[in-house]
């Protein structure tokens, strides 16, 4: 499962596909945001920043603020894999931002997406 192309990535060149991926489904940037907010302890300000320099995953994630306490209730199946059990730390954090960005589509309550 170990694809080092996405970790090198830029986080900006996916960033629109989350976006276009929840508006799809009638949700917000916003919304986005604060999800990614609240995985990685990043601010609006330190997102900017990450987006204008083309930030790869790795880097997004390894210099990310504080991963959130309750990152561990992200679960289920991904890209079919079950985010729980994905060995590569990297991938399993990439993977559970993406598990979120899924969960915010399909119209899950920001409360539930939030682990709150």
């Amino acid at each position: 499962m170990q694809n080092t192309r996405i970790f090198k990535m830029s986080f900006a060149s996916v960033y629109p596909h989350y976006i276009a991926k929840a508006e799809k489904k009638g949700r917000t940037k916003e919304e986005l945001d604060t999800i990614i907010f609240w995985l990685t302890g990043y601010t609006e300000k330190e997102l900017k920043r990450i987006l204008e320099e083309k930030t790869d995953f790795e880097t997004f994630f390894a210099e990310a603020p504080q991963m959130n306490v309750n990152v561990s209730k992200i679960t289920g199946v991904i890209c079919g894999y079950r985010v729980e059990e994905i060995e590569d730390p990297l991938m399993q954090k990439i993977r559970y931002l993406d598990k979120l960005v899924d969960e915010l589509a399909k119209g899950k309550a920001m409360e539930k997406i939030l682990r709150q």
